[in-house]
């Protein structure tokens, strides 16, 4: 029983070793503080705004460009004098409409998911999650803890 208390012991000393010392702030320093976080509470928003604005972008342009390619694509087809030159052209102009509608719209696609990943991590995760406060990252070691604990 003795050991396991000398065990816990050791190890919130670890942990107080690990800890930050407080101290006071004045009315100014908080205050300058508060500021600053505010600062960066509105340039927060207003990027996470600019950030969802362009994948709005990247959404209305994908269906645009899908509208154009079929205009382009199938005007001639349209504007055909005879049935079976509008039934002819339709036939060999439709894969390539396809063949190019599929080959940039994918590529949208992906660059519409590649963004959007960026985002998550870089405009969302850093500024609602990281602050980049706390403890001094130091890597566990079972060896470390067992020594001391062993040691004592």
């Amino acid at each position: 029983m003795k050991k396991r208390h000398d065990e816990m012991k050791s190890l919130e000393k670890q942990i107080q070793a690990m800890s930050v010392k407080e101290h006071g702030h004045t009315f100014a320093e908080a205050f300058i503080h508060q500021m600053i976080e505010t600062i960066e509470f509105v340039l927060g928003t207003v990027s996470n705004t600019a950030s969802y604005l362009r994948l709005w972008a990247l959404s209305l342009a994908h269906g645009q460009l899908a509208e154009t390619f079929m205009d382009l694509s199938f005007r001639m087809v349209f504007e055909s004098k005879s049935v079976a030159g509008t039934i002819i052209l339709g036939i060999f102009l439709w894969p390539v409409f396809w063949g190019i509608s599929f080959a940039v719209l994918m590529c949208m696609d992906l660059l519409e998911c590649f963004l959007h990943t960026l985002r998550l991590h870089w405009v969302e995760f850093q500024n609602k999650f990281f602050k980049g406060e706390g403890y001094a990252f130091k890597p566990y070691s079972n060896e470390v803890v067992l020594g001391t604990v062993l040691e004592s």
